[in-house]
């Protein structure tokens, strides 16, 4: 998969040229499927913010881009309904859009449904990771991000070799500092990035690229 690992979404002019630069064509060319399965794991998350990401509100700008069609796919009932539906739909979507919320929670519901085993066999199909939707394909989250109890600990996918810390110095969360994300950097012991809503990773082929209007660092213990 292509993907585009963002704090905040699309928030600005050079992610979205990213994004278009790995669609290969016009957003309003292309299918689009939003996935918020990881608010569901999050305590501060629900069906009010859930209906916020389906719905493009203005907090979110995800299925709001001018797609050619925006679809819900929802992880936590595809073991329920069998592959032979499934599948298909994710197959014709150009892009997957990832909500936030629980990385590890995700991760989880990534394994049961077979998104994760699918996920090989779509080497043109998208990623657009917001916070936790980005975080999943890192190998590690850090204790710090996990909320879901359940959660065994804090490793993740592991498609990147690299870890992410979001919504660096963001005004609502007073505690993501760059001091801060400096020590979970320490725990995690491995190549990392603080990114804040303005900036993005895009991996191609293997290629990590950061796209960035705002606030980032690169953070190796």
């Amino acid at each position: 998969m292509r993907l585009l690992l963002t704090s905040g979404g699309i928030t600005n002019p050079s992610i979205r040229d990213a994004l278009v630069d790995l669609l290969g064509k016009p957003i309003a060319d292309c299918n689009a499927l939003l996935i918020p399965t990881a608010q569901w794991g999050h305590p501060m998350c629900g069906p009010a913010s859930v209906r916020g990401f389906v719905a493009a509100e203005p907090t979110w700008d995800m299925g709001s881009l001018g797609w050619k069609s925006v679809g819900l796919l929802e992880l936590t009932a595809l073991p329920s309904i069998g592959e032979q539906r499934w599948v298909p739909w994710v197959r014709e979507a150009d892009v997957l859009l990832v909500d936030g919320g629980d990385a590890t929670y995700l991760c989880h519901w990534m394994r049961q449904s077979g998104l994760a085993d699918l996920m090989p066999s779509l080497p043109d199909t998208v990623w657009v990771g917001v916070s936790a939707g980005s975080m999943v394909m890192t190998p590690r989250i850090g204790a710090d991000f996990v909320a879901w109890p359940t959660a065994p600990d804090d490793r993740t996918l592991g498609v990147v070799d690299f870890s992410i810390f979001p919504h660096l110095d963001h005004e609502s969360m007073p505690d993501n500092t760059l001091a801060e994300a400096e020590r979970w950097a320490a725990d995690i012991a491995g190549p990392a990035y603080a990114i804040d809503d303005q900036t993005a990773i895009k991996v191609t082929d293997g290629t990590v690229e950061v796209i960035s209007e705002g606030q980032w660092k690169r953070l190796d213990s």
